[in-house]
């Protein structure tokens, strides 16, 4: 018989271990900040975005100045002849400086490409809210994942525990007479079944859970279950055509419709091309001569000249070798794809928000219906009790009692989990899915 310190002892041990468990069970925006921060496809539409928005500041660069800084030195030797002087050879030094400013005042190209550079930033912020929803319903199914695991490991656990009771029931009973062996060959043909569906619920629940520590990059999660006797919120529209419609403004719908904007900015950089260009060009310098300069190269004189410039740069394009023109074709071709991809994304949207709409709507009646499947089958339950103990049910009858009672829990929890992380995909369906939706189911969980 165990000391009583050592009961103590292990009754410490538990205790820790409860309190080492309720530690580190979290909630699910807490695990959603911590997959900010570790899953690699979100981190590479942030620097996606990043990089977007500096290829958007140069766009801009093509609008201003440029200036230039310029320094020459060399060294020069000159002979010949002069009137008078029969053949000379002088060597002397040159050092030049200067700086030169170029101001595009008419491109149209440019300005067509820095209207480009202002879509692409759309896009970028477009493609970085994508990949937040997306983060968001990936967290999110994973950690309901977790929990029916969690749910059907407790079901099968809770059917073996009243296998067990069966069986030792119908043991008892055909010991002193009141049962037939039969009973007692039933109650354990059904415990060998949950003992086998124990262990693949057991190791379905070790997977569900190594893909959530990936998913975070933590280890050891232990999700919040929801809150006992939870109702489910309604949805904020019951009108398909009111979620359709908010579709439009879908982060895939502004893609599209910004590819065409640029796609039609293409058009005008390529017909550019066709346009005359104009440049104001200014610069100032001098140069500095050491022993004579390219003026007088018999002179030994040093001397610097100053000189600064200002004027306008015109340049008319003639011809291209037909180059121009194919190019404005293509982009014309281009822009007439993204008009269709415009389309294509907008149905699509259209459609899934519809698909999900749906699947919300049929998941809140099938809890609803399972709700009602579950006071039924306790009542069955009870009632093959009854029966049992006054001899008019069978074993098997009241182990089929447990079994559909547990069965129909567990898939009343499902039902409940997939509603919730159906209505975040509805929202990602639709485009209007943010990280407020997520506390909202957040808030739905046990504190």
């Amino acid at each position: 018989m165990p000391s009583p310190h050592h009961a103590l002892r292990q009754a410490g041990l538990c205790l820790l271990a409860a309190l080492a468990t309720q530690v580190q069970a979290q909630s699910l925006t807490e695990l959603f900040d911590a997959a900010r921060g570790y899953d690699a496809g979100y981190n590479a539409a942030r620097a996606q975005f990043d990089a977007t928005l500096a290829r958007s500041d140069q766009a801009r660069a093509n609008l201003r100045p440029t200036v230039g800084l310029q320094s020459q030195l060399q060294r020069t030797e000159v002979s010949g002849n002069i009137d008078t002087v029969p053949y000379f050879r002088h060597p002397y030094g040159t050092w030049q400086n200067g700086i030169s400013l170029t101001q595009p005042l008419y491109r149209p190209g440019n300005v067509a490409a820095y209207e480009q550079g202002k879509r692409l930033l759309d896009q970028a912020d477009a493609q970085l809210a994508l990949a937040d929803q997306d983060l968001i319903v990936r967290v999110s199914q994973a950690y309901f994942d977790v929990l029916a695991a969690e749910d059907n490991l407790q079901t099968v656990q809770a059917q073996k525990k009243a296998v067990e009771e069966q069986l030792a029931s119908a043991k008892r009973n055909f010991e002193v007479g009141t049962a037939t062996i039969t009973d007692t060959r039933e109650a354990q043909a059904r415990r060998d079944l949950v003992l086998s569906q124990e262990i693949a619920a057991g190791n379905d629940l070790q997977v569900k859970r190594l893909f959530l520590d990936q998913l975070v990059g933590r280890n050891g999660i232990q999700p919040r279950p929801l809150k006992p006797g939870l109702d489910l919120p309604a949805l904020p529209s019951d009108r398909v055509d009111a979620w359709v419609e908010s579709s439009r403004e879908h982060p895939n719908v502004q893609l599209a419709r910004t590819a065409l904007e640029i796609a039609r900015l293409e058009v005008q950089k390529a017909e550019a091309g066709e346009k005359p260009t104009l440049d104001l060009n200014a610069s100032y310098g001098y140069a500095r001569n050491v022993d004579g300069s390219s003026l007088n190269p018999a002179s030994t004189l040093s001397s610097r000249i100053y000189q600064g410039a200002v004027g306008i740069t015109l340049n008319v394009p003639l011809y291209a070798g037909g180059a121009l023109q194919g190019r404005i074709r293509e982009t014309l071709s281009l822009e007439d794809k993204a008009r269709n991809d415009l389309e294509g994304a907008e149905r699509g949207v259209a459609q899934a928000t519809r698909s999900a709409f749906f699947g919300v709507v049929s998941g809140l009646s099938q809890v609803k219906a399972l709700e009602a499947a579950e006071l039924s089958s306790q009542s069955a339950l009870e009632a093959n009790q009854l029966g049992y103990q006054v001899g008019v049910r069978i074993n098997i009858d009241v182990l089929n009692a447990q079994s559909q009672l547990y069965q129909t829990r567990r898939d009343l929890a499902q039902a409940r989990y997939n509603v919730l992380v159906g209505g975040l995909r509805l929202r990602q369906a639709n485009g209007s899915l943010r990280e407020e939706d997520l506390q909202a189911v957040n808030a739905l969980l046990q504190p």
